[in-house]
């Protein structure tokens, strides 16, 4: 270890220092520590990566359309095409479209049940008027294979022997079935009605 030997004049005391660049203090890590260190900042560089791409995938994917969703459109879908065979006097769809188990609740009257009971109570309606028809679903709701929805309707029936028309509008509640085959078919059909608005 080197040393600088001074004596001090006046004293005549002599005095041993260490050099100064002994008297500096220098701390070195060791390389496996640097090692280790450099290691883990890698390791959040990459984990903070996936993370950001990650939540931008979440961000910026299109959302897919769930069960019951398609559900509730393929209830729509079956809607539409049965108020277009009311509205086009379409017995013969009107008919396909009406399963042995639907059951309709006019207000104020008995059921009509069964098949052959409402393809004749259709039958005699499309003979007799022309309908112009229309449904406005409030809600639907899935449960299984079963399905029901609450709506709006307005009915103009116009007679085809001639003579005055007449519009009637109302609240419904419809009860659907999923069929073997995956479709879906309304099995029961209750409505009410309310004054027409003056006019009409």
């Amino acid at each position: 270890m080197a040393h600088i030997t001074r004596t001090d004049r006046e004293s005549g005391k002599t005095y041993v220092t260490p050099t100064e660049r002994e008297s500096r203090t220098v701390c070195v890590a060791p390389a496996g520590f640097m090692r280790t260190h450099r290691l883990r900042a890698n390791a959040l560089a990459i984990a903070t990566c996936a993370l950001a791409a990650f939540l931008s995938s979440c961000t910026h994917s299109p959302s897919r359309p769930t069960p019951q969703t398609e559900d509730v459109a393929a209830i729509l879908a079956f809607n539409q095409r049965y108020v277009k065979a009311i509205n086009d006097g379409d017995f013969a769809t009107l008919s396909s479209l009406t399963t042995e188990e639907h059951v309709m609740l006019p207000p104020n009257r008995a059921p009509v049940v069964g098949k052959a009971a409402n393809d004749a109570a259709n039958l005699r309606a499309t003979g007799q008027f022309r309908i112009a028809e229309t449904w406005s679903a409030v809600e639907t709701e899935v449960a299984g294979d079963w399905a029901w929805q609450r709506g709006t309707f307005e009915v103009i029936a116009s007679p085809k022997a001639g003579g005055e028309g007449r519009t009637m509008i109302g609240n419904y509640l419809h009860i659907y079935r999923r069929q073997p085959d995956g479709s879906w078919r309304m099995v029961r059909d209750m409505f009410n009605t309310v004054p027409a608005p003056e006019g009409n």
